[in-house]
């Protein structure tokens, strides 16, 4: 297994049991910090970071007319997309231009919600070098998200993903020095102010956990709980949870970055459709 395809199934593994907690059967074990019982089936997360798995494979860089061509391929409505994307892809597969579609939201600057961030994992994992990772992350949430602070997103989780470990100070530091100025920049700034706290729900009542579905409301927090329980993926799963909001995708970007989830747990994932 590559370190792409590696990070490709640390982040559907956190999307899949992250999303299992909106079960309302589930809740018990929400808030024991135990397992509910498999298999775990992942969301639009894990479909969109495969299609960029798989032309990172066939590439060896983001073709954004492919990648726009491969998600559009690939959807499936029953995975928990939002509408907009719903339709941005449909009228992709009817032969639109998704360089017109995707900045049709928020008067031509397009989306600006969490979907560049939460599928851009394998991106970190493939370049393994922040620069290039920045750059080809920027062309991935281009296609689908690209409002500046969608992009921004995009970036910083890439990037996150390609840093070896550190010490939480440092990896944000360096993540944000190759993020573009935005609310999300702005964000993780605050995040790294944030680093000595060591509760989730009360940093993500500063720095917010996804419930608007934004990029700035999703990936600061995000960085906060990477940054502070590298080499851990179980830590880091939980701590993400723990904040609740869009926590499968919160813990889809975390477990993307943190990598190596248990061997039980991605036995009761969902395999990947490769």
């Amino acid at each position: 297994m590559n370190r792409a395809h590696a990070a490709l199934q640390a982040l559907a593994v956190g999307d899949a049991l992250g999303s299992q907690f909106f079960v309302p059967a589930n809740r018990p074990y929400y808030e024991a910090q135990t397992l509910p019982p498999g298999p775990w089936q992942w969301t639009d997360d894990t479909e969109m970071a495969t299609s960029i798995y798989k032309i990172l494979q066939s590439y060896n860089t983001i073709d954004q007319d492919a990648l726009a061509a491969a998600f559009a391929r690939n959807h499936d409505f029953d995975r928990g997309y939002g509408p907009s994307t719903n339709r941005l892809l449909r009228l992709i597969r009817e032969g639109g231009d998704w360089r017109t579609l995707a900045r049709e939201p928020f008067g031509g600057q397009g989306s600006w919600g969490n979907g560049a961030a939460m599928r851009v994992a394998p991106i970190g994992a493939h370049f393994d070098d922040p620069a290039t990772t920045a750059r080809q992350a920027a062309l991935s949430a281009e296609v689908t998200h690209p409002h500046p602070e969608a992009v921004a997103g995009a970036i910083a989780v890439a990037v996150a993903t390609s840093l070896p470990r550190t010490t939480p100070g440092a990896f944000l530091d360096t993540i944000i020095d190759h993020t573009p100025p935005t609310n999300v920049r702005d964000g993780i700034i605050e995040a790294r102010h944030l680093l000595p706290l060591g509760d989730p729900l009360t940093v993500s009542s500063i720095l917010g956990n996804g419930r608007q579905v934004a990029a700035h409301d999703t990936v600061p927090f995000a960085l906060w709980a990477a940054a502070r329980n590298q080499g851990d993926y179980e830590r880091a799963f939980w701590t993400t949870a723990a904040a609740g909001g869009d926590i499968d995708t919160n813990c889809a970007i975390v477990g993307g970055i943190i990598g190596d989830p248990p061997a039980h747990w991605i036995a009761q994932c969902e395999p990947l459709p490769l």
